[in-house]
């Protein structure tokens, strides 16, 4: 996955604006900066099936140039992309009406020596992340991948800031609750 933070800080307000009135060179400059991070964010609430993810992904984009005339604020770009993806991964997930499968990779023959327990931890919290709902995995995404505050998250989800952050602390105190009884 790459870095959410990225090299360029934004997109400037006069390319938003020209992709909005339908330049496809700023719409490809807009790309090329979120894509990534609004893919990280589908990964997760797809339970970690990137063909999934970038499904989600590639219906997100003509929905965000459809709507980029209706962005207020420039400066929300990021998390506007990152919540209309979130958005169409759910949707994904729902048309598919799927359970994902988790993948069993092989052992790198260069980690033989590694402490096992390391691994078993991290499989208990991929099993306990594919349990949740895809709202439940949209939340920690934005949170924890997308490092969206509370209050971007709240605006992303349609509900409070002091709703986010508490649907998303009984969340952590329930994943924990699991991981220690498991």
């Amino acid at each position: 996955m790459t870095n959410l933070v990225g090299v360029e800080a934004s997109i400037a307000p006069t390319v938003i604006a020209e992709a909005a009135g339908g330049d496809a060179a700023a719409l490809e400059r807009i790309v090329r900066r979120y894509h990534d991070d609004m893919t990280g964010v589908c990964v997760v609430i797809c339970g970690g099936d990137a063909d999934l993810a970038q499904d989600a992904v590639q219906a997100a984009w003509p929905i965000a140039w459809r709507r980029l005339g209706t962005l207020r604020d420039p400066d929300r770009l990021r998390p506007w992309l990152v919540s209309i993806a979130a958005n169409e991964a759910r949707q994904v997930l729902r048309r598919r009406r799927i359970q994902v499968v988790a993948e069993i990779k092989a052992i790198d023959p260069d980690t033989r020596n590694a402490d096992p327990a390391g691994k078993l931890d991290l499989a208990d919290l991929a099993t306990a992340l594919r349990r949740l709902k895809p709202e439940d995995r949209a939340l920690l995404a934005l949170r924890y991948v997308a490092e969206l505050d509370s209050d971007e998250i709240g605006r992303a989800l349609g509900i409070s800031a002091s709703g986010a952050r508490s649907r998303l602390e009984r969340l952590l105190l329930r994943l924990r609750k699991e991981l220690q009884d498991g």
